[in-house]
């Protein structure tokens, strides 16, 4: 894969708060709606840069989707708690994005995740190029 690399950079830091809803019986997170709270980040992280995700399958006819991903469960989070979510990409290629994601707690590591989200065509969601103008603020503000 040809990447840029910006390891230095620091990740985007995006807050949530735990509610009830988001509890199991046991009165902790239930591990898929980390799932849910990544790709929130990772929405804001987009729109951070200026890309909504309606405009750019409408305008540029592209779509982030994950394509791998590998989880890791360290600590449980609970109903109130309030978690700062990371995004730090790691490797950005022609159609794919390698990156890091966090969920903290007053800095406490709960969840770490590594994912690869693939660039897609919306009609055929075969890989496309991630489109220059993306590539150009995704690339500068890692």
């Amino acid at each position: 894969m040809t990447a840029a690399r910006n390891p230095g950079a620091a990740a985007f830091t995006w807050p949530i708060r735990v509610y009830y809803e988001d509890t199991d019986s046991g009165g902790v997170v239930y591990y898929a709606n980390y799932l849910r709270f990544l790709e929130r980040a990772r929405t804001e992280w987009l729109r951070a840069r200026g890309f909504e995700q309606a405009a750019l399958a409408a305008e540029h006819k592209v779509a982030f989707v994950v394509r791998s991903l590998s989880v890791e469960y360290l600590q449980p989070a609970r109903f109130d708690d309030v978690l700062e979510l990371t995004v730090e990409p790691l490797e950005i290629g022609a159609s794919v994005i390698m990156l890091a994601q966090r969920a903290l707690r007053r800095g406490e590591e709960l969840v770490t995740a590594r994912m690869r989200i693939a660039c897609v065509n919306t009609a055929s969601f075969r890989p496309v190029r991630i489109p220059k103008a993306v590539m150009e603020k995704i690339g500068n503000h890692t």
